[in-house]
């Protein structure tokens, strides 16, 4: 990747981290306008859970708000800061380390532990708990009746990514150039990525994201989500951002 993508990337990506995690001390959520990079030698933080580990209960419970998040998003954090000393993203903002090592299979690990951090961050203000998630904006809603429809059309094209994702990975509702889609993406990979696409929201469907509370029930876990957790508000916040977003 050239440096002239490099730094389109980070400054797309950082505009929807900032929405993805205001308020954490990571990234270049905190960093000025035109600057991509962390203070130098600052380990990238777990952001704070934007509600309490009970707030997405029954459809999420507490325990397994604490194990993916305490336990699986903390590990890629330790893990990352562990790989990035000696690596030469040392110091660098987390959407910089993720553009820099994607489709790097000399980085893959980092790109790996990087991408999970980003989109476990990603996915936690992509829920809010029950009746808290808002509807879309007019603009948005508008942008999927065009692409879909409908909301529920929405809901059903991300159902089905979600449930026709093999093994681990992530479904996505994303923007490109005013037009919204439905995505999937297989284990760390993230669609912030790919040129001129921004992520408004994301389900999880890793096995961790809900096998305590449904086992192998992903259809279950899925639907609860669509139906009761999905936070439009977030969703249509993206959306106003990418819409924004001068073309190269």
């Amino acid at each position: 990747m050239n440096q002239a993508n490099l730094s389109r990337l980070c400054t797309v990506s950082r505009r929807t981290f900032m929405v993805a995690a205001a308020g954490a001390a990571a990234g270049c959520a905190t960093a000025p306008k035109g600057a991509c990079r962390a203070a130098a030698g600052a380990p990238i933080a777990l952001p704070p859970l934007p509600y309490g580990q009970d707030a997405l209960a029954p459809q999420i419970s507490a325990q397994t708000l604490s194990f993916h998040y305490g336990k699986h998003h903390q590990g890629y954090v330790n893990t990352l800061n562990k790989l990035l000393p000696d690596s030469p993203f040392a110091g660098q903002s987390l959407e910089a380390v993720v553009c820099a090592t994607a489709g790097s299979a000399e980085h893959t690990a980092i790109f790996n532990n990087a991408a999970q951090v980003w989109n476990h961050t990603f996915y936690w203000k992509s829920l809010a708990p029950a009746g808290s998630g808002g509807a879309p904006s007019a603009e948005l809603a508008a942008a999927i009746n065009a692409a879909f429809g409908s909301l529920d059309a929405c809901k059903k094209a991300l159902s089905d990514a979600a449930l026709t994702q093999f093994g681990s990975g992530w479904a996505w509702l994303v923007a490109k150039q005013g037009a919204v889609s439905v995505v999937k993406t297989p284990n760390a990979e993230t669609p912030f990525t790919q040129k001129g696409t921004t992520p408004l929201l994301t389900i999880d469907v890793w096995e961790h994201a809900y096998y305590l509370d449904w086992q192998n029930r992903r259809a279950d876990y899925v639907k609860a989500v669509l139906d009761k957790l999905m936070n439009w508000s977030f969703a249509s916040a993206n959306y106003a951002a990418a819409q924004n977003e001068k073309s190269c």
